[in-house]
């Protein structure tokens, strides 16, 4: 899911909680509790900017080939990726119709298990869905990693969100301290609720929304027919007269979302569909790193 120009960018991003000490481990955030705990996973490929002293020498001389070792460890930080599928993240735009909000969800969340599974950090996946919600259970290593892409491959996106019953296992997965991140266009108010109470229950919340090229720009001229894809509802309108007013009320409501968002404590970044995935993860964790080192 992860491109290799992309990967290369991501070598210099850390996943940071507001309250970075834990548990205990030995992953890259301050604990209170210190030894080991490394438990052998697999080995694979040798990529360029791996460090050297995770090369197994010997296995490099039976086999004149470069491999890493890859360990599952413990570690306080447990990430919680939850993602929308709800049948707005099929919006995409007339000129890149095969990537839609549910793509780049799926791409920004891999993103985010390889910042995790790089640092032995645990995660965890759930997948809001009306439909078929999905809760993939916090562990680590690649194991973990090929548990979690492979869901998410299965999503499609469909119906609304799941109601309060269905949501109750996520509950009683993420603890508190625990770092989620939301992946959202957070056009459901309800997801907006979720992502509040989860901060007001000390759990360290992350808020990410995805947005098209056209709800940013709308370059829309004369008239335009559009949908709602949930309701299935239809107005037909003069889009260039329109245009001032759309941006101005949809600008106002974006501002307001982030507003909320900050008021809870909450960080919280904008992706549209036509940057790269690694521009919002910079938004969302650079403020995290700099905190950690101050």
């Amino acid at each position: 899911m992860i491109p290799p120009d992309l990967r290369a960018r991501l070598r210099d991003l850390r996943l940071v909680a507001r309250s970075a000490a834990g548990a205990g481990g030995i992953g890259m955030h301050a604990s209170r509790n210190r030894g080991a705990g490394l438990e052998f996973a697999q080995y694979r490929g040798y990529e360029p900017g791996d460090e050297p002293r995770r090369i197994d020498w010997k296995l490099y001389a039976r086999s004149d080939r470069y491999f890493v070792r890859e360990s599952e460890r413990d570690s306080p930080l447990c990430i919680w990726i939850v993602v929308d599928a709800s049948a707005s993240m099929t919006q995409a735009d007339a000129r890149r119709p095969e990537w839609d909000k549910l793509a780049a969800a799926r791409m920004l969340a891999a993103c985010v298990i390889e910042l995790a599974l790089r640092q032995g950090d645990r995660f965890g996946l759930i997948v809001l869905s009306a439909a078929s919600p999905v809760f993939v259970e916090a562990g680590s290593g690649a194991r973990q990693r090929d548990r979690c892409l492979l869901e998410l491959e299965r999503v499609r996106a469909a119906d609304g969100l799941p109601d309060a019953a269905r949501q109750r296992p996520m509950w009683e997965r993420v603890q508190a301290g625990d770092l989620v991140l939301l992946v959202s266009d957070f056009f459901d108010d309800d997801l907006a609720d979720l992502a509040v109470r989860l901060a007001a229950a000390r759990r360290d919340v992350l808020t990410l929304q995805l947005l098209s090229v056209s709800e940013r720009d709308f370059p829309f001229d004369d008239g335009h027919r559009f949908r709602d894809p949930e309701s299935g509802l239809e107005k037909v309108v003069d889009a260039r007269a329109l245009r001032a007013d759309f941006l101005a009320r949809f600008g106002a409501a974006r501002a307001a979302l982030a507003a909320r968002f900050a008021a809870a404590g909450m960080r919280h970044a904008e992706f549209v569909l036509d940057e790269s995935p690694d521009v919002p993860l910079r938004r969302l964790f650079a403020a995290g790193v700099a905190a950690e080192r101050a």
